[in-house]
């Protein structure tokens, strides 16, 4: 009973992790917000680009079919030829439907044609809908073809049909998707896991105090460096783990894919150290992982696919800095694509790293001016009890 007694004592203390707070957070924010944000259960909306060389009445018909699909949104029509693989960078499509030229006089005169699709395959679950609902428009087609007016009957085959082309990962293997996922996912986490509690340490040891005094926010920063260091190396390690021992697909240039990785550890790394900051220890300060990092593994595409989800709820996952890691993933390791093809993402995420580096500096300033107020509180009391003392030594 004792034991119990002085554990139950601990737990409330506030001297280790708020166990008591956090098992009720983490309930809260599962049932709650999580559910809403997971409601949707099917891809709706789904970015479709047509490569249209045809350009006929035929095609642009076909066309407005696709994009008056609930499961599908054209986003952009081309009528020149152009590798579909490009289309699929930084998310801006998840399918490339390719209309060959001739294909409205082959459907009309009875020459059997096809229509050429591309899949990103980097999560299959990304395009399951849209698959189905492709081969419901060719099938109705085709029966309209043969005289049977909307007819859903399947056994009817006509002249036109779907070439399909998986891209990325088109064997589906695991170490090109969930495993890939958790790498970077429990790498960040054990690296905030590491860093967070760095405040509250320095706090605990007198050290804060002095580099609030007379240093910068880099010489915080910079204590975050054999961290990032040593998350590189596992980061790095694993991946050729992946590549010579399993059949990871790594399509891009591995320099690329370190150099961008140096501006995600320092933003997950200031992050860190911004949440900790208030902690009175770093036990406590390990319980806020909770609120940066595993967000980005829900919503970033590393736990299911981002076509289920909203146009908010993915605007709104980039809050999250392993949202923008995933990004990186699939375009760099997954699609092949090089520095110039991610301009656009990386700049958003530099604005990103921006915004959390701002808001370092303004949490350093303002940890300053809270001492130095206190110093002075301080120092005019010393002051005040020495006056006082003299005042009485002079009465005595």
């Amino acid at each position: 009973m004792n034991s119990l007694r002085d554990e139950i004592k601990f737990l409330f203390s506030g001297q280790g992790m708020p166990y008591e707070k956090v098992c009720i957070m983490v309930a809260m924010v599962i049932t709650l917000f999580v559910s809403v944000l997971l409601t949707g259960n099917i891809a709706k909306d789904v970015k479709v680009v047509v490569i249209d060389l045809d350009n006929s009445a035929y095609t642009r018909e076909l066309t407005n079919r696709i994009d008056a699909s609930e499961y599908m949104k054209v986003t952009a029509v081309l009528n020149t030829a152009q590798d579909p693989k490009d289309l699929f960078y930084q998310d801006r499509a998840f399918a490339v439907v390719y209309f060959p030229r001739g294909l409205e006089k082959d459907r009309y005169t009875g020459v059997a044609s096809n229509i050429g699709v591309f899949y990103d395959n980097t999560n299959s679950a990304n395009t399951s809908n849209i698959k189905e609902a492709l081969n419901e428009i060719v099938g109705l087609d085709n029966a309209m073809a043969n005289g049977d007016v909307g007819s859903t009957n399947d056994s009817i085959y006509g002249n036109v049909s779907l070439a399909t082309r998986n891209l990325f990962n088109p064997q589906e293997s695991k170490d090109n998707g969930e495993t890939l996922g958790f790498l970077f996912f429990f790498g960040s986490m054990f690296f905030t896991f590491a860093t967070i509690g760095m405040i509250p340490r320095l706090r605990l040891t007198h050290q804060l105090d002095k580099v609030l005094l007379e240093g910068t926010p880099w010489d915080l920063l910079a204590r975050l460096i054999p961290y990032g260091c040593c998350l590189m190396v596992s980061w790095v390690l694993g991946l050729a783990v992946l590549r010579v021992w399993g059949d990871l697909t790594f399509s891009g240039n591995l320099f690329t894919f370190i150099f961008v990785q140096i501006f995600y550890i320092f933003t997950v790394g200031t992050l860190s150290l911004m949440f900790g900051w208030t902690a009175a220890n770093p036990g406590i300060a390990s319980s806020r992982m909770i609120l940066f990092i595993p967000g980005g593994f829900i919503l970033g595409g590393g736990a299911g696919p981002t076509t289920f989800f909203a146009d908010w709820v993915v605007k709104f996952s980039h809050v999250f800095p392993l949202t923008w890691e995933f990004h990186f993933e699939r375009d760099i390791i997954a699609r092949g694509a090089g520095f110039a093809d991610i301009t656009q993402t990386f700049g958003a995420f530099l604005v990103y790293m921006g915004i959390v580096g701002i808001l370092f500096c303004l949490r350093f300033n303002a940890s300053r001016k809270e001492l130095l107020a206190r110093q002075a509180a301080e120092e005019r009391q010393h002051k005040q009890m020495a006056a006082l003392a003299q005042e009485l030594a002079d009465r005595g």
